[in-house]
């Protein structure tokens, strides 16, 4: 399982050339105007895991498989957006479709291209983009709850439940906050219905600072004032230069990071910000490794053995009797799966068992 982040902020902040670098692709259009994505592009890519190398060594496998990303480059959003303006609503849909908000923000000086508001202000430009989404769902709100508070009149159970959700979203939206601050507040069955209303704001957002060549490695006066208002919203910020991504995603591998060392950058964006990703949404990776493959997968934090079974095949999770459970250190350092079991390291495990990132697993299920 991977998971899907919209790429959204204002035209020409660079969301198309950071969505090139990141598939390394041409499918999006770059250019110096506004809405040069007409249709939300989508793109896969492999989520770079040291791991795996290490795996596949120990074990002699053959090939390796990475978990994959998929990102969707969806066009810019101005100001009016949640009333047609610009390209309107039907961008508002495609945002609600993905896992989390890839927010990128301009935070570099350049008179040649041009900004839609006429100056370089990210976290006026956050303000913007996060108010259009909350206006679009105070509207979706107000529409569905005249209707849903006369089932619950009539004494219908899922109203009954749904109902004091959407009052708690109305009057937090009406105060100007997002749909996604109840998520720290809300039992897990109130957090299934405000889900189930597919809000745009519910969703977690991580915010791109995007900047130029020279301040990828250190940020500047914007970057330090989105990372204030992103700690304020409890949400995550990455520092990224798209320029150099895109150089990078056209470099072999040697001298990409050659190029990255004498920039000062440990290493590519794109790890920062999958990473980042991963925090956001709380997944985590485990392994299934043999000697003709060495592959990654992703789950949430808290998926049990069955259901982790189940990503690979829904038979695994349906006749799953146990999981065959190594630590990557002890695969690793003991030197694979038979070493693991001499030394007492690889344990069986049953169906309450909540899989631990890093685990290699092995499947016991009947046909």
């Amino acid at each position: 399982m991977g998971f899907q982040c919209g790429i959204v902020g204002l035209p020409n902040v660079g969301k198309s050339t950071l969505f090139n670098a990141l598939t390394k692709t041409a499918a999006a259009q770059a250019a110096n105007y506004p809405f040069c994505t007409i249709e939300p592009n989508t793109g896969e890519v492999a989520v770079p895991d040291p791991r795996l190398k290490k795996l596949a060594d120990t074990a002699k496998s053959k090939e390796i498989i990475p978990t994959r990303i998929s990102f969707v480059d969806i066009a810019g959003l101005v100001r009016g957006a949640s009333k047609g303006e610009g390209l309107g609503n039907q961008f508002l849909a495609n945002i609600r479709e993905v896992d989390a908000i890839v927010h990128v923000l301009r935070c570099f000086e350049d008179d040649d291209i041009t900004h839609v508001e006429g100056r370089i202000n990210p976290v006026a430009d956050a303000e913007v983009v996060e108010t259009e989404l909350m206006l679009a769902d105070l509207e979706s709100i107000e529409r569905r709850i005249v209707q849903m508070r006369k089932r619950a009149q009539l004494k219908d159970k899922e109203a009954l439940a749904t109902v004091p959700v959407m009052e708690r979203v109305l009057e937090l939206l009406q105060d100007g906050k997002p749909a996604r601050l109840l998520l720290k507040e809300f039992a897990p069955d109130e957090i299934a219905i405000l889900n189930g209303l597919n809000l745009l704001t519910s969703h977690p957002v991580l915010y791109v600072c995007n900047v130029s060549e020279g301040e990828a490695a250190t940020g500047n006066a914007h970057t330090r004032a989105v990372e204030e208002m992103a700690a304020n919203q409890g949400a995550g910020t990455v520092v990224i230069s798209a320029a150099i991504e895109a150089e990078v995603a056209q470099l072999p591998e040697e001298d990409a990071q050659e190029f990255l060392k004498d920039l000062g950058l440990e290493e590519p964006g794109l790890d920062k910000l999958i990473r980042a990703g991963y925090d956001l949404l709380h997944l985590i990776t485990y392994f299934t490794v043999g000697p003709k493959e060495c592959r990654a997968w992703t789950i949430r934090v808290g998926t049990k053995a069955p259901q982790a079974a189940g990503v690979i095949h829904t038979d695994f999770e349906r006749g799953f009797i146990r999981a065959q459970t190594i630590s990557y250190n002890d695969f690793v350092t003991l030197g694979g799966e038979v070493a693991a079991k001499e030394a007492g390291k690889a344990r069986d495990e049953g169906k309450e068992y909540v899989v631990q990132d890093g685990d290699v697993l092995m499947f016991k299920f009947n046909t």
